[in-house]
């Protein structure tokens, strides 16, 4: 078994880890501000001590230390490279205000009841024992504290105009290799349970939709780049063919001047009991 115990690493991307950056950026960016404000309703508040766990490149740690500017964050990652080249980018915000923490989710190796509240986003579809993950990042918070989880499910994954052909299809092609590798692209319908399963009280859940009318069309065209799906095509998942079905339809998106696109997001976030 992998040592990170996940479906996604960054160094899979090969020559195109670029690439990934700039659309884990516009993935962060598009839309933060009602993705912000649907944590505050579940929670979330200015001066609260926060530990961001899966925090990547570190673009949703700085929107956080903008939007929280009375808070300690703490950033979290397995992936060195990552964290490396976010700790260099944000090298400005001193200490007292930012932590960096290379560790796994399933043994952070940080103190109990250290925290406030606990951010994931976009980790727990990747991770092979959710449960596990949310037992340590409850062991870590206050009593009383947080964990917030943002996240996805392609049963509900959003839509697409002008129509990407065999866009649905592709999603449960991966949607069925991520299950085979350990991940859950329906993550999202299960958190509730995960949560109460985890041990956590008062669960609840909200929705947030990104719209490219809302949030501009520059970010979703990112989010369905057709060079993302050459690792499908490479994998077998899919045939020359129906990447050069789904190379006319992306075509057709980025080049229709009525073109839109949007996107789900769920956030569900449980108490950990006094």
């Amino acid at each position: 078994m992998s040592a990170h115990r996940s479906t996604y690493h960054f160094q899979s991307f090969d020559n195109r880890e670029e690439a990934e950056l700039l659309r884990l950026r516009e993935q962060a960016l598009m839309g933060w501000n009602n993705q912000f404000r649907t944590m505050v309703g579940l929670g979330l508040q200015d001066g609260m001590k926060v530990l961001e766990v899966g925090s990547g490149p570190g673009f949703i740690t700085e929107k956080l230390l903008e939007d929280l500017p009375g808070s300690e964050i703490t950033a979290l990652d397995i992936d060195e490279v990552l964290l490396n080249g976010a700790r260099q980018r944000l090298s400005h915000i001193p200490a007292s205000r930012l932590q960096w923490v290379q560790a796994s989710v399933y043994e952070t190796g940080l103190p109990e009841g250290q925290y406030d509240i606990v951010i994931a986003r976009l980790l727990f579809l990747h991770l092979h024992q959710p449960l596990e993950a949310a037992a340590e990042l409850k062991r870590v918070l206050k009593p009383g504290g947080k964990l917030l989880i943002v996240d996805i499910d392609d049963g509900i994954f959003g839509a697409v105009h002008p129509e990407i052909d065999l866009l649905h299809s592709l999603l449960s092609k991966l949607t069925k290799r991520q299950a085979a590798s350990g991940g859950n692209r329906h993550i999202g319908r299960g958190l509730p349970r995960l949560l109460t399963q985890a041990g956590f009280a008062d669960v609840d859940m909200d929705a947030c939709v990104q719209h490219s009318d809302l949030h501009g069309i520059e970010g979703f065209k990112r989010q369905f780049d057709i060079e993302r799906f050459t690792s499908p095509l490479k994998a077998g998942l899919i045939t020359e063919s129906e990447y050069e079905q789904l190379s006319r339809s992306y075509a057709q998106f980025v080049q229709s001047p009525d073109a839109y696109a949007m996107m789900i997001y769920l956030l569900a976030s449980g108490t950990k009991p006094e």
